[in-house]
């Protein structure tokens, strides 16, 4: 993030909160993450047993919301499409 100082600007980290971070894009950004087994079952409690290591793929809302799982890249960000959210993809 680029911050203005004094008509300069400097790459300076500003920490957001969770109330900004979640309102960015309007409800409109969500963003798609790999995950292991445990990830997953942290993020999606009632998910039922999956072999350990399984690949997971979630879509999540800005603010870290779960959305949706699927074992598929693909399947998580067709659903955001359809759905009309833009994605970004967590590294």
């Amino acid at each position: 993030m680029y911050v203005r100082k004094e008509n300069v600007m400097t790459s300076e980290k500003t920490p957001m909160s969770n109330e900004v971070f979640a309102g960015l894009g309007g409800g409109r950004i969500a963003y798609v993450r790999a995950l292991n087994a445990d990830q997953a079952r942290g993020l999606f409690p009632s998910l039922p047993a999956v072999a350990p290591g399984l690949e997971l793929w979630a879509l999540l809302g800005a603010d870290g919301s779960p959305i949706m799982l699927a074992d598929s890249r693909e399947a998580v960000v067709m659903n955001a499409h359809e759905n009309e959210l833009e994605t970004m993809s967590l590294h």
